[in-house]
């Protein structure tokens, strides 16, 4: 990572005299290619894509873990999973955290959070105990949403615990909560965490349930080139309703921005929206994520407030990790010195050349991993004597994936095993192991692997 001190990048930028609001909008397991801004044909994100014509595009935006709850655990602190300690779903946040909740709070801000959490361990599917809530003061959420909701019935908890009912669709109840969270009257900014449960399947169906109509309308869907090329898989039946999910999101993010706006707050907030993972639809092992496939890792991401305008795409490789500081220095509030990622705001007047070639990946329950995502590689390990729910990492590992993304973009020639890219390989082996260690694990051993992986 570069070796400029994230702490000062907001003195180099223009601050707003008064600190703006940062929202946050994101989504669960969305695929960069549902958006227009990335070519997706379908007319699903009218208002996303009105959002990055005038902001910022992170063009090639990846998740550091395609693992719900490691994901957000690093967008909450911007730190990596293993640093954080939830390496894998059903870990508890710890209570020390250096989060994005408590520099604001810090700051002056009014925080809140609403909808899927997921950083309480698995103790509980509702309600969070107060002290690992990272430091949020407004609360209405629940740990594990995907279990206390269906798409037509949404309990959500408060800060004392009470439960909330709403009908209708579970993604126009998170936006009707955040709606009157934005609509208060308040003296100080707010940040606000809108976290939805939306496009994620449905586990206790294993669907993916559009609002009543919407896969209908998506019965013949547009689809990406590396599900096309794959023989299995359920996307033929679930596409459709995944994208009709994906357009009621941004139809929820038009009526939040859209009070913003009513309000004359809209030019005055930092907004960002992401996703915590991709979405492969079973076609790179049995579930949905948790591989080193772009499939698993790229998601949308649209950055847009005070100094974030313009209609500029970044073509950086950036890691989750990287945005949670970009948000505090937007905001001009004092970076956490234990936050591993870094601003992008440097990148948008071109003072940080040194921005790193490659992101890091960590893989959890599916395997022990690590992989590098350059611009034309993607280059996996594995640890295979590894216990992938129970080891966090591993000492260590084997060639298991090599790519090569300017020749086969949907991935679907493993080179891992060819004689005639073993130059190649000793490179990025070097490489992940100094990324490794620069992520704070020990650094690893990496070997040739017996056998390529799919």
């Amino acid at each position: 990572m570069p070796s400029s001190d994230t702490t000062t990048h907001a003195a180099a930028h223009q601050i707003p005299r008064r600190r703006p609001n940062v929202l946050v909008f994101l989504t669960d397991q969305q695929r960069w290619d549902t958006t227009g801004l990335h070519g997706n044909p379908m007319g699903l994100t009218p208002a996303l894509d009105r959002l990055a014509a005038d902001g910022v595009v992170v063009d090639r935006s990846f998740t550091c873990q395609p693992v719900c709850a490691p994901s957000r655990a690093s967008l909450q602190t911007g730190q990596y999973p293993t640093t954080t300690g939830v390496f894998r779903n059903g870990l508890t946040l710890p209570r020390d955290s250096p989060t994005l909740a408590r520099s604001f709070r810090d700051a002056g801000y009014d925080t809140g959070y609403i909808g899927k959490w997921h950083l309480a361990g698995d103790h509980t599917s509702g309600p969070v105990p107060q002290g690992d809530r990272a430091g949020y003061a407004y609360w209405l959420a629940a740990n594990l949403l995907e279990f206390t909701s269906d798409a037509y019935r949404t309990d959500l908890y408060d800060s004392d615990g009470r439960a909330h009912h709403f009908e209708g669709y579970r993604a126009d109840a998170l936006g009707s909560a955040a709606v009157d969270f934005l609509s208060r009257d308040r003296e100080q900014p707010f940040f606000l965490f809108l976290s939805f449960l939306e496009p994620h399947h449905q586990n206790s169906r294993d669907d993916h349930p559009a609002p009543t109509g919407y896969d209908e309308r998506y019965a013949d869907p547009w689809v990406p080139s590396d599900l096309r090329a794959q023989p299995d898989g359920n996307w033929r039946e679930q596409l459709p309703g995944y994208y009709g999910m994906v357009r009621r999101l941004d139809e929820v993010l038009a009526r939040v921005t859209g009070v913003l706006e009513q309000r004359g707050e809209l030019d005055d907030t930092v907004l960002l929206f992401t996703s915590d993972h991709g979405c492969h639809f079973k076609t790179r092992n049995g579930e949905y994520k948790r591989s080193v496939h772009d499939a698993s890792l790229r998601v949308p991401t649209v950055l847009r407030g005070p100094g974030l305008r313009g209609g500029v795409r970044l073509p950086h490789l950036v890691s989750h990790v990287d945005l949670a500081p970009t948000l505090l220095d937007a905001a001009g509030v004092e970076v956490p010195p234990q936050m591993q990622g870094h601003s992008l705001l440097p990148l948008l007047n071109g003072t940080d050349a040194s921005w790193p070639r490659e992101v890091l990946v960590q893989v959890s329950e599916s395997e022990v991993g690590r992989a590098l995502r350059t611009e034309r590689w993607k280059y996996g390990a594995t640890a295979p004597d590894a216990d992938a729910w129970n080891d966090p990492r591993a000492d260590a590992y084997e060639d298991a994936y090599l790519y090569d993304l300017g020749a086969d973009p949907e991935e679907l020639t493993n080179l891992v095993a060819d004689p005639g890219h073993a130059g190649v390989l000793a490179g990025l082996r070097e490489r992940l192991a100094r990324r490794i260690e620069e992520s704070g694990e020990p650094r690893p051993a990496i070997t040739a692997g017996t056998a390529a992986r799919s």
